[in-house]
């Protein structure tokens, strides 16, 4: 919750983020493939299209989460703990879109084989070179925006999918998961934004990557209707 923010430049903080979201909601309602989405007239191959797409920026999740563990030195000791416990948690969701994509009428095989579109391969490059910097404290802007996805639209879009295919066989799994688990990463979130939020330059640059994470995070999306 917002009230695990004590300190003056953590609340500074956390105002800049939540404009950044502001605006990063917006512009997602824009892209092609979430405005058919939100205004029902998503069909059932432009969701098993959505979910090959995000398939390939979530399974290099844990891979950039667990590149800025590493990063961290011993005065980061409670953040790098934080941050693989996150990647622990988070690094077989990748499975939960795979079941969804099969049981929407998806092929495993295609899911599987499916290369990084232009937006997955440019916010996959700029995650792992801020992970690979030394304390990559920005870092925190980047999980602000994925895992407020998550926590914000995860259970919307589940609810207006359920409600356009009405199948036998549950194909929201990792939507649904989303929907239930980010509360509790957001709220540790916000108790990292506390500590990390150290100074005006921290702030900037946890503010700085979070915008750059919401366009890349838009581009892949874009690109989901130039499926080549």
């Amino acid at each position: 919750m917002q009230e695990l923010i004590k300190t003056t430049l953590g609340k500074q903080c956390l105002q800049k983020l939540l404009h950044v979201w502001l605006c990063f909601d917006r512009e997602l309602s824009k892209v092609p493939v979430i405005k058919r989405l939100e205004n029902s007239r998503l069909s059932l191959e432009d969701y098993q299209t959505l979910l090959l797409h995000l398939r390939q920026q979530v399974i290099e999740g844990s891979r950039w989460i667990s590149r800025s563990a590493s990063s961290f030195d011993r005065h980061y000791s409670h953040v790098r703990s934080s941050v693989i416990h996150h990647a622990y948690e988070e690094h077989l969701d990748y499975t939960l879109l795979e079941k969804d994509y099969v049981a929407a009428g998806g092929n495993l095989k295609d899911i599987q084989n499916a290369s990084r579109n232009i937006g997955s391969e440019a916010l996959h490059g700029f995650l792992m070179y801020r992970a690979s910097q030394p304390n990559p404290v920005d870092l925190i802007g980047a999980m602000w925006i994925i895992e407020g996805l998550g926590n914000k639209m995860s259970v919307k879009w589940s609810t207006l999918i359920k409600e356009q295919f009405k199948t036998d066989q549950s194909i929201t799994q990792f939507l649904e998961y989303h929907g239930q688990n980010d509360e509790h990463h957001m709220n540790e979130l916000y108790e990292l934004i506390d500590t990390i939020a150290t100074s005006e330059e921290n702030v900037d640059s946890i503010v700085k990557t979070a915008k750059v994470v919401s366009r890349l995070y838009r581009l892949q999306l874009e690109e989901v209707d130039h499926n080549d």
